[in-house]
């Protein structure tokens, strides 16, 4: 209002200026124009009077109004805080709600997938003569599943009713229960008869009561197949629990694995005829050399060897130059060790070089007949792995054709092939390992034979040289010796390098040499 009244007061000022400059410029008179304006002002000031007594009388109405339109503004903001709060709760409940109809659509996927793979499951872990019994509740429920027409709710009850049915299942199966079905016999023939369920134990009766055994599942079969009993007692005990429902139950802890192991079981002849037609020669190598190793092991212990105390008496008379001592006491000595010593002692008087000589020559043909058949025994050694690796790629071969013709899914098909590979590499090694042991056995005890000749000649050689050191020498009826003996030490050294020359071919050793001079010292 004070706002007002100003603009007001400043209107009326500034119409007197206006009519004061215009009463200027028309030539009237200040008084006039000074009159005007006071009635003027006068006037404006009744008004202005009259409007203040309009604009109190005005006012209390006014801020009574403005007051009850803030108390209403108050209670509408009230109004409002709650109206949004309720609206927060109610966007909260909401979404909570949302959260759970998800979490129980999830929980009802959840127990849809479980019911399904429980369907499944169903199916894969009963035992093969249930199948018919349940066939018609099984493909209900997997149907069901399939079929776009039902709703959620209908699958989900026709699922439930199996469900209901595996418990009544489990209950029989507890108890024991008895119902009719068929099944395969061991001629390939369908019989009709009954089955005892009890756990995991299935016993099928045939309906004359001729074939009486545990029924079980075989590959590529959609009927069970039975076993029957072997033992008279079981077979009577089955026959009667089957007939009358109340009896003894004959049960196989490994749920017939016994049975299976049992039927894999195959005589020698039979797992030899498995590996192929590789297996002859396989056999034929490892009989040539089993009798060859027999026949060397027993000709290489039957070898007569010398005494130490033979050689003694033979080097002494050796040493002292009787020649005839000598010679028939080589005689008496049997084997290739004694013809050696029989061919040094009947040249003993000849050059050292020929002794020498004369028993190289005995000591590489008693080597070369020791030694004989060896070579085809380590042959046998090294050739068995080799055939039973070709036997290997054979039985693969065959593998992999039975794969072209009958695919990979029925793996009873690929054991043949398979059987063959590891067959033939089986008793590929079983030969080749004891001939390898053998051949080992025999070369060592060849060796030690030759090693003892060289050992004999060695010694025979170095008696000769020291019987000829000493050797007396007839001149005009009187006795002469040598005047000075050879140095020993130059001796040795001599018939070191003389032997080594000579018999370090045949020492497999690289250090035959070292040997000699240490068998010589």
């Amino acid at each position: 209002m004070n706002q007002a009244l100003k603009l007001s007061l400043s209107f009326f000022l500034l119409l007197a200026c206006t009519a004061s400059i215009a009463a200027q410029e028309n030539g009237a008179s200040f008084d006039q124009a000074a009159d005007s304006m006071q009635q003027r002002l006068e006037q404006s000031l009744q008004e202005f009077a009259a409007l203040q007594e309009r604009i109190a009388g005005e006012k209390i109405p006014l801020n009574q109004t403005l007051s009850e339109r803030e108390r209403v503004l108050a209670e509408e903001r009230k109004a409002y805080q709650d109206i949004a709060r309720l609206r927060d709760g109610n966007i909260l409940d909401l979404s909570n709600l949302r959260n759970d109809i998800k979490a129980r659509q999830d929980e009802s996927l959840y127990l849809a997938s479980l019911l399904s793979e429980y369907v499944r499951n169903f199916d894969v872990s009963m035992h093969i003569s249930e199948r018919a019994r349940y066939a018609e509740d099984l493909d209900a429920a997997n149907l069901a599943s399939e079929n776009a027409n039902l709703s959620e709710l209908e699958v989900f009850q026709a699922q439930a009713a199996l469900l209901d049915t595996s418990l009544g299942r489990l209950e029989d199966a507890f108890g024991g229960t008895r119902f009719e079905g068929t099944a395969v016999d061991s001629q390939g023939q369908v019989r009709q008869g009954t089955f005892v369920l009890a756990g995991p134990t299935v016993i099928f009766s045939s309906k004359d009561g001729s074939i009486v055994g545990p029924a079980v599942e075989r590959i590529n079969s959609s009927e069970p197949s039975v076993t029957p009993y072997a033992n008279a007692e079981t077979l009577e005990l089955a026959g009667a629990l089957v007939t009358s429902g109340v009896g003894s139950l004959p049960f196989d802890p490994t749920l017939g694995n016994a049975q299976k192991i049992e039927g894999t079981k195959e005589t020698l002849i039979e797992h030899i005829q498995n590996g192929g037609p590789v297996m002859v020669p396989i056999f034929t190598m490892a009989g040539i050399a089993l009798l060859l190793a027999l026949y060397k092991w027993v000709s290489l212990a039957i070898l007569p060897m010398p005494t130490r105390k033979q050689l003694d008496k033979l080097y002494a008379d050796v040493r002292h130059g009787d020649r005839k001592a000598a010679l028939e006491k080589a005689k008496q000595l049997r084997g290739p060790l004694g013809t050696m010593l029989q061919a040094g002692v009947e040249h003993m008087r000849e050059p050292r070089a020929l002794v020498e000589e004369m028993m190289y020559e005995v000591i590489l043909t008693a080597r070369l007949r020791m030694n004989s058949f060896l070579p085809f025994i380590a042959i046998c050694a090294a050739s068995a792995p080799l055939l039973g690796l070709l036997g290997t790629v054979t039985g693969i071969i065959n593998t992999f054709k039975m794969i072209t013709v009958f695919g990979s899914g029925d793996v009873k098909s690929l054991s043949g092939g398979i059987s063959e590979a590891l067959i033939t590499t089986k008793f590929g090694l079983i030969v080749a390992i004891p001939s390898l042991l053998l051949h080992a056995f025999l070369s060592r005890k060849a060796r030690a034979a030759a090693s003892k000749m060289e050992t004999a000649a060695v010694g025979l050689v170095n008696q000769v040289s020291l019987s000829r050191g000493q050797e007396p020498e007839q001149e005009g009826g009187s006795q002469r010796t040598v005047e000075s003996a050879p140095d020993p030490q130059l001796v040795r050294e001599q018939v070191n390098e003389i032997l080594g020359d000579l018999l370090g071919p045949l020492m497999n050793e690289p250090n035959a040499k070292g040997q000699l001079a240490g068998q010589s010292k």
